[in-house]
């Protein structure tokens, strides 16, 4: 949605540009998701769905104040293992989600750092809403806490590989082409030239 989606785009997008932007990546995120082998797709969604959406995905309301709760609220219902993702590493492919997935059978946790000091992904063999508990979110020093609140927890964590979120234009113009034919870099190609 303008102004609520993907924000630190504008400058130099509009706000409707960001969030063309931000459906781009979620259309490829999902497509990701729908062609990995797994037992079930949710979709934790703040807003109406769109046609965007593929067959085959549960939509649950993002519920609490904050990321952090946020997280926790995603994961609080669960019981079996769980991978969560974010929409802005839309260059995640189906092999690497499924590599990850495969890692909470002798793990008890997965974390995939994010290039800025985030992470883009998370996954429990066993869920707990409180690994979200005293973890500051969108700082340089995100994933270390997360990955130490873990391990507080008394869960082994498997690192996946460091993947690039977007934040801002020049992350966005570095993830699209790592996959040039994705609906996300063929979004931005249509905006370019974006002055920063």
């Amino acid at each position: 949605m303008p102004g609520r989606s993907k924000t630190r785009l504008s400058p130099p997008c509009t706000p409707e540009q960001a969030a063309a932007l931000a459906e781009a990546a979620l259309v490829d995120t999902l497509a990701a998701v729908e062609q990995t082998p797994c037992d079930g797709r949710t979709l934790v969604l703040d807003g109406p769905c769109g046609d965007w959406l593929p067959d085959g995905f549960d939509v649950v309301p993002q519920r609490g104040n904050g990321l952090a709760e946020r997280l926790a609220a995603a994961f609080s219902p669960l019981k079996e293992p769980a991978l969560l993702i974010g929409m802005d590493t839309p260059q995640v492919t189906p092999q690497l989600l499924a590599e990850a997935l495969e890692c909470l059978d002798s793990s008890d946790a997965v974390l995939g750092p994010a290039a800025d000091g985030g992470y883009w992904a998370i996954g429990m063999r066993a869920p707990q809403a409180s690994a979200f508990d005293g973890v500051p979110m969108s700082s340089a020093r995100t994933g270390a806490r997360q990955r130490n609140r873990l391990r507080q927890l008394g869960l082994s964590v498997r690192n996946l590989p460091t993947l690039r979120d977007i934040d801002d234009i020049d992350d966005a113009r570095s993830v699209a082409a790592e996959q040039p034919q994705g609906t996300f870099a063929r979004a931005l190609q249509a905006l370019e030239p974006i002055r920063v």
